[in-house]
């Protein structure tokens, strides 16, 4: 599975791209199960968001749902905090 977030907004307006592929990885159960999680709750269009905050659009397997700020749900903060950070 290939799990790509893409971030824009803020205050700086800096858009930062990661991306996490989980073929072979042994938690790869894990991040399937966040995924499905995320892309259940996320939106087909990108939301209304809030002046300086951050809009994020997540891809999984060819699949995007949108998401901003202050609405992220909770399986959606935990995905995109975790592809930020361990993704490439």
């Amino acid at each position: 599975m290939r799990i790509q977030v893409r971030r824009t907004g803020g205050f700086a307006g800096i858009e930062r791209r990661a991306e996490v592929d989980t073929s072979g990885r042994p938690d790869a159960p894990e991040w399937h199960a966040l995924a499905e999680k995320a892309l259940a709750s996320g939106r087909d269009t990108p939301p209304a968001g809030v002046p300086d905050g951050f809009q994020y659009e997540i891809t999984v397997d060819g699949r995007t749902v949108h998401t901003a700020d202050p609405r992220l749900s909770e399986d959606e903060r935990a995905l995109i905090s975790r592809v930020l950070k361990e993704g490439a």
